[in-house]
């Protein structure tokens, strides 16, 4: 089996790929760890017609990706790849990157409304009480994410990293890609002018992101969520960031 040293890493240039990027986010976000938040917003990620679903949603995203000021990508879809004996070369895991920010032309500013940013109603049509939980599911995963943009809006670049996914098809796992796939936002976020990096850890990806210089900051996050849903299983998240990354200049 290949090492670090196999895996390469760079942007997806073409949409064939993003069909590879959700199988890989189903495996390991579905299959492997079954995260309930993930797989709340991929009905049916398991059925032929769900995946289709879910590799049009990625396919849109990563086609309308917008650009800052300075032409880089606020949203960057990245794949690791390996040698395969057969076809040369496979795509073993996946991320995406946002730079984000409250300030025009820095960044993809944050959406306040969920439903209008995930299409709720395609989801789950007409179902105003699912629309609810995924609005305060998300409302809490992300609580510290929003107020870290919103405290960048005062520094010089005025934006954040943020590592939004990340993972690893189950049967590549142990080979360095998922190392490999958060360094490269780490250099990134150096060279769009010491950016810092932040993420939601979960148990899986918190022990890689902390050997790569992502700190805890806080608590286990909390769901608040309604009664209604209280006896609802949600996995294990901790905010996680780098502080503003040093450039080679300061």
């Amino acid at each position: 089996m290949g090492g670090k040293d196999d895996v390469r890493v760079e942007p997806v240039t073409q949409a064939d790929d993003i069909s590879r990027c959700f199988e890989i986010a189903a495996a390991a976000f579905g299959t492997q760890t079954a995260d309930s938040i993930w797989m709340a917003f991929n009905p049916g990620w398991d059925t032929p017609e769900g995946n289709m679903e879910g590799v049009s949603r990625m396919k849109s995203r990563w086609a309308t990706a917008t650009v800052d000021k300075a032409g880089n990508l606020n949203t960057v879809f990245l794949k690791a790849t390996v040698p395969d004996p057969d076809k040369g070369e496979v795509i073993a895991g996946m991320a995406i990157w946002v730079q984000a920010s409250t300030v025009p032309g820095h960044g993809d500013v944050p959406e306040a409304d969920l439903a209008k940013a995930m299409d709720l109603d395609a989801l789950y049509p007409k179902n105003s009480s699912v629309h609810k939980y995924l609005y305060q599911i998300d409302k809490s995963l992300t609580r510290q994410r929003v107020e870290a943009i919103k405290e960048a809006a005062s520094q010089s670049p005025p934006a954040i990293l943020d590592l939004e996914l990340c993972c690893v098809d189950p049967a590549f796992q142990r080979r360095g890609a998922a190392s490999k796939l958060v360094q490269w936002g780490l250099d990134e976020a150096v060279r769009r002018g010491g950016l810092e990096a932040v993420t939601e850890g979960s148990t899986a990806g918190r022990t890689v992101y902390s050997q790569l210089g992502f700190k805890q900051d806080g608590p286990e996050i909390e769901y608040h969520v309604d009664d209604e849903f209280k006896d609802r299983v949600l996995p294990s998240n901790i905010f996680m960031r780098t502080g503003r990354l040093r450039t080679s200049t300061t």
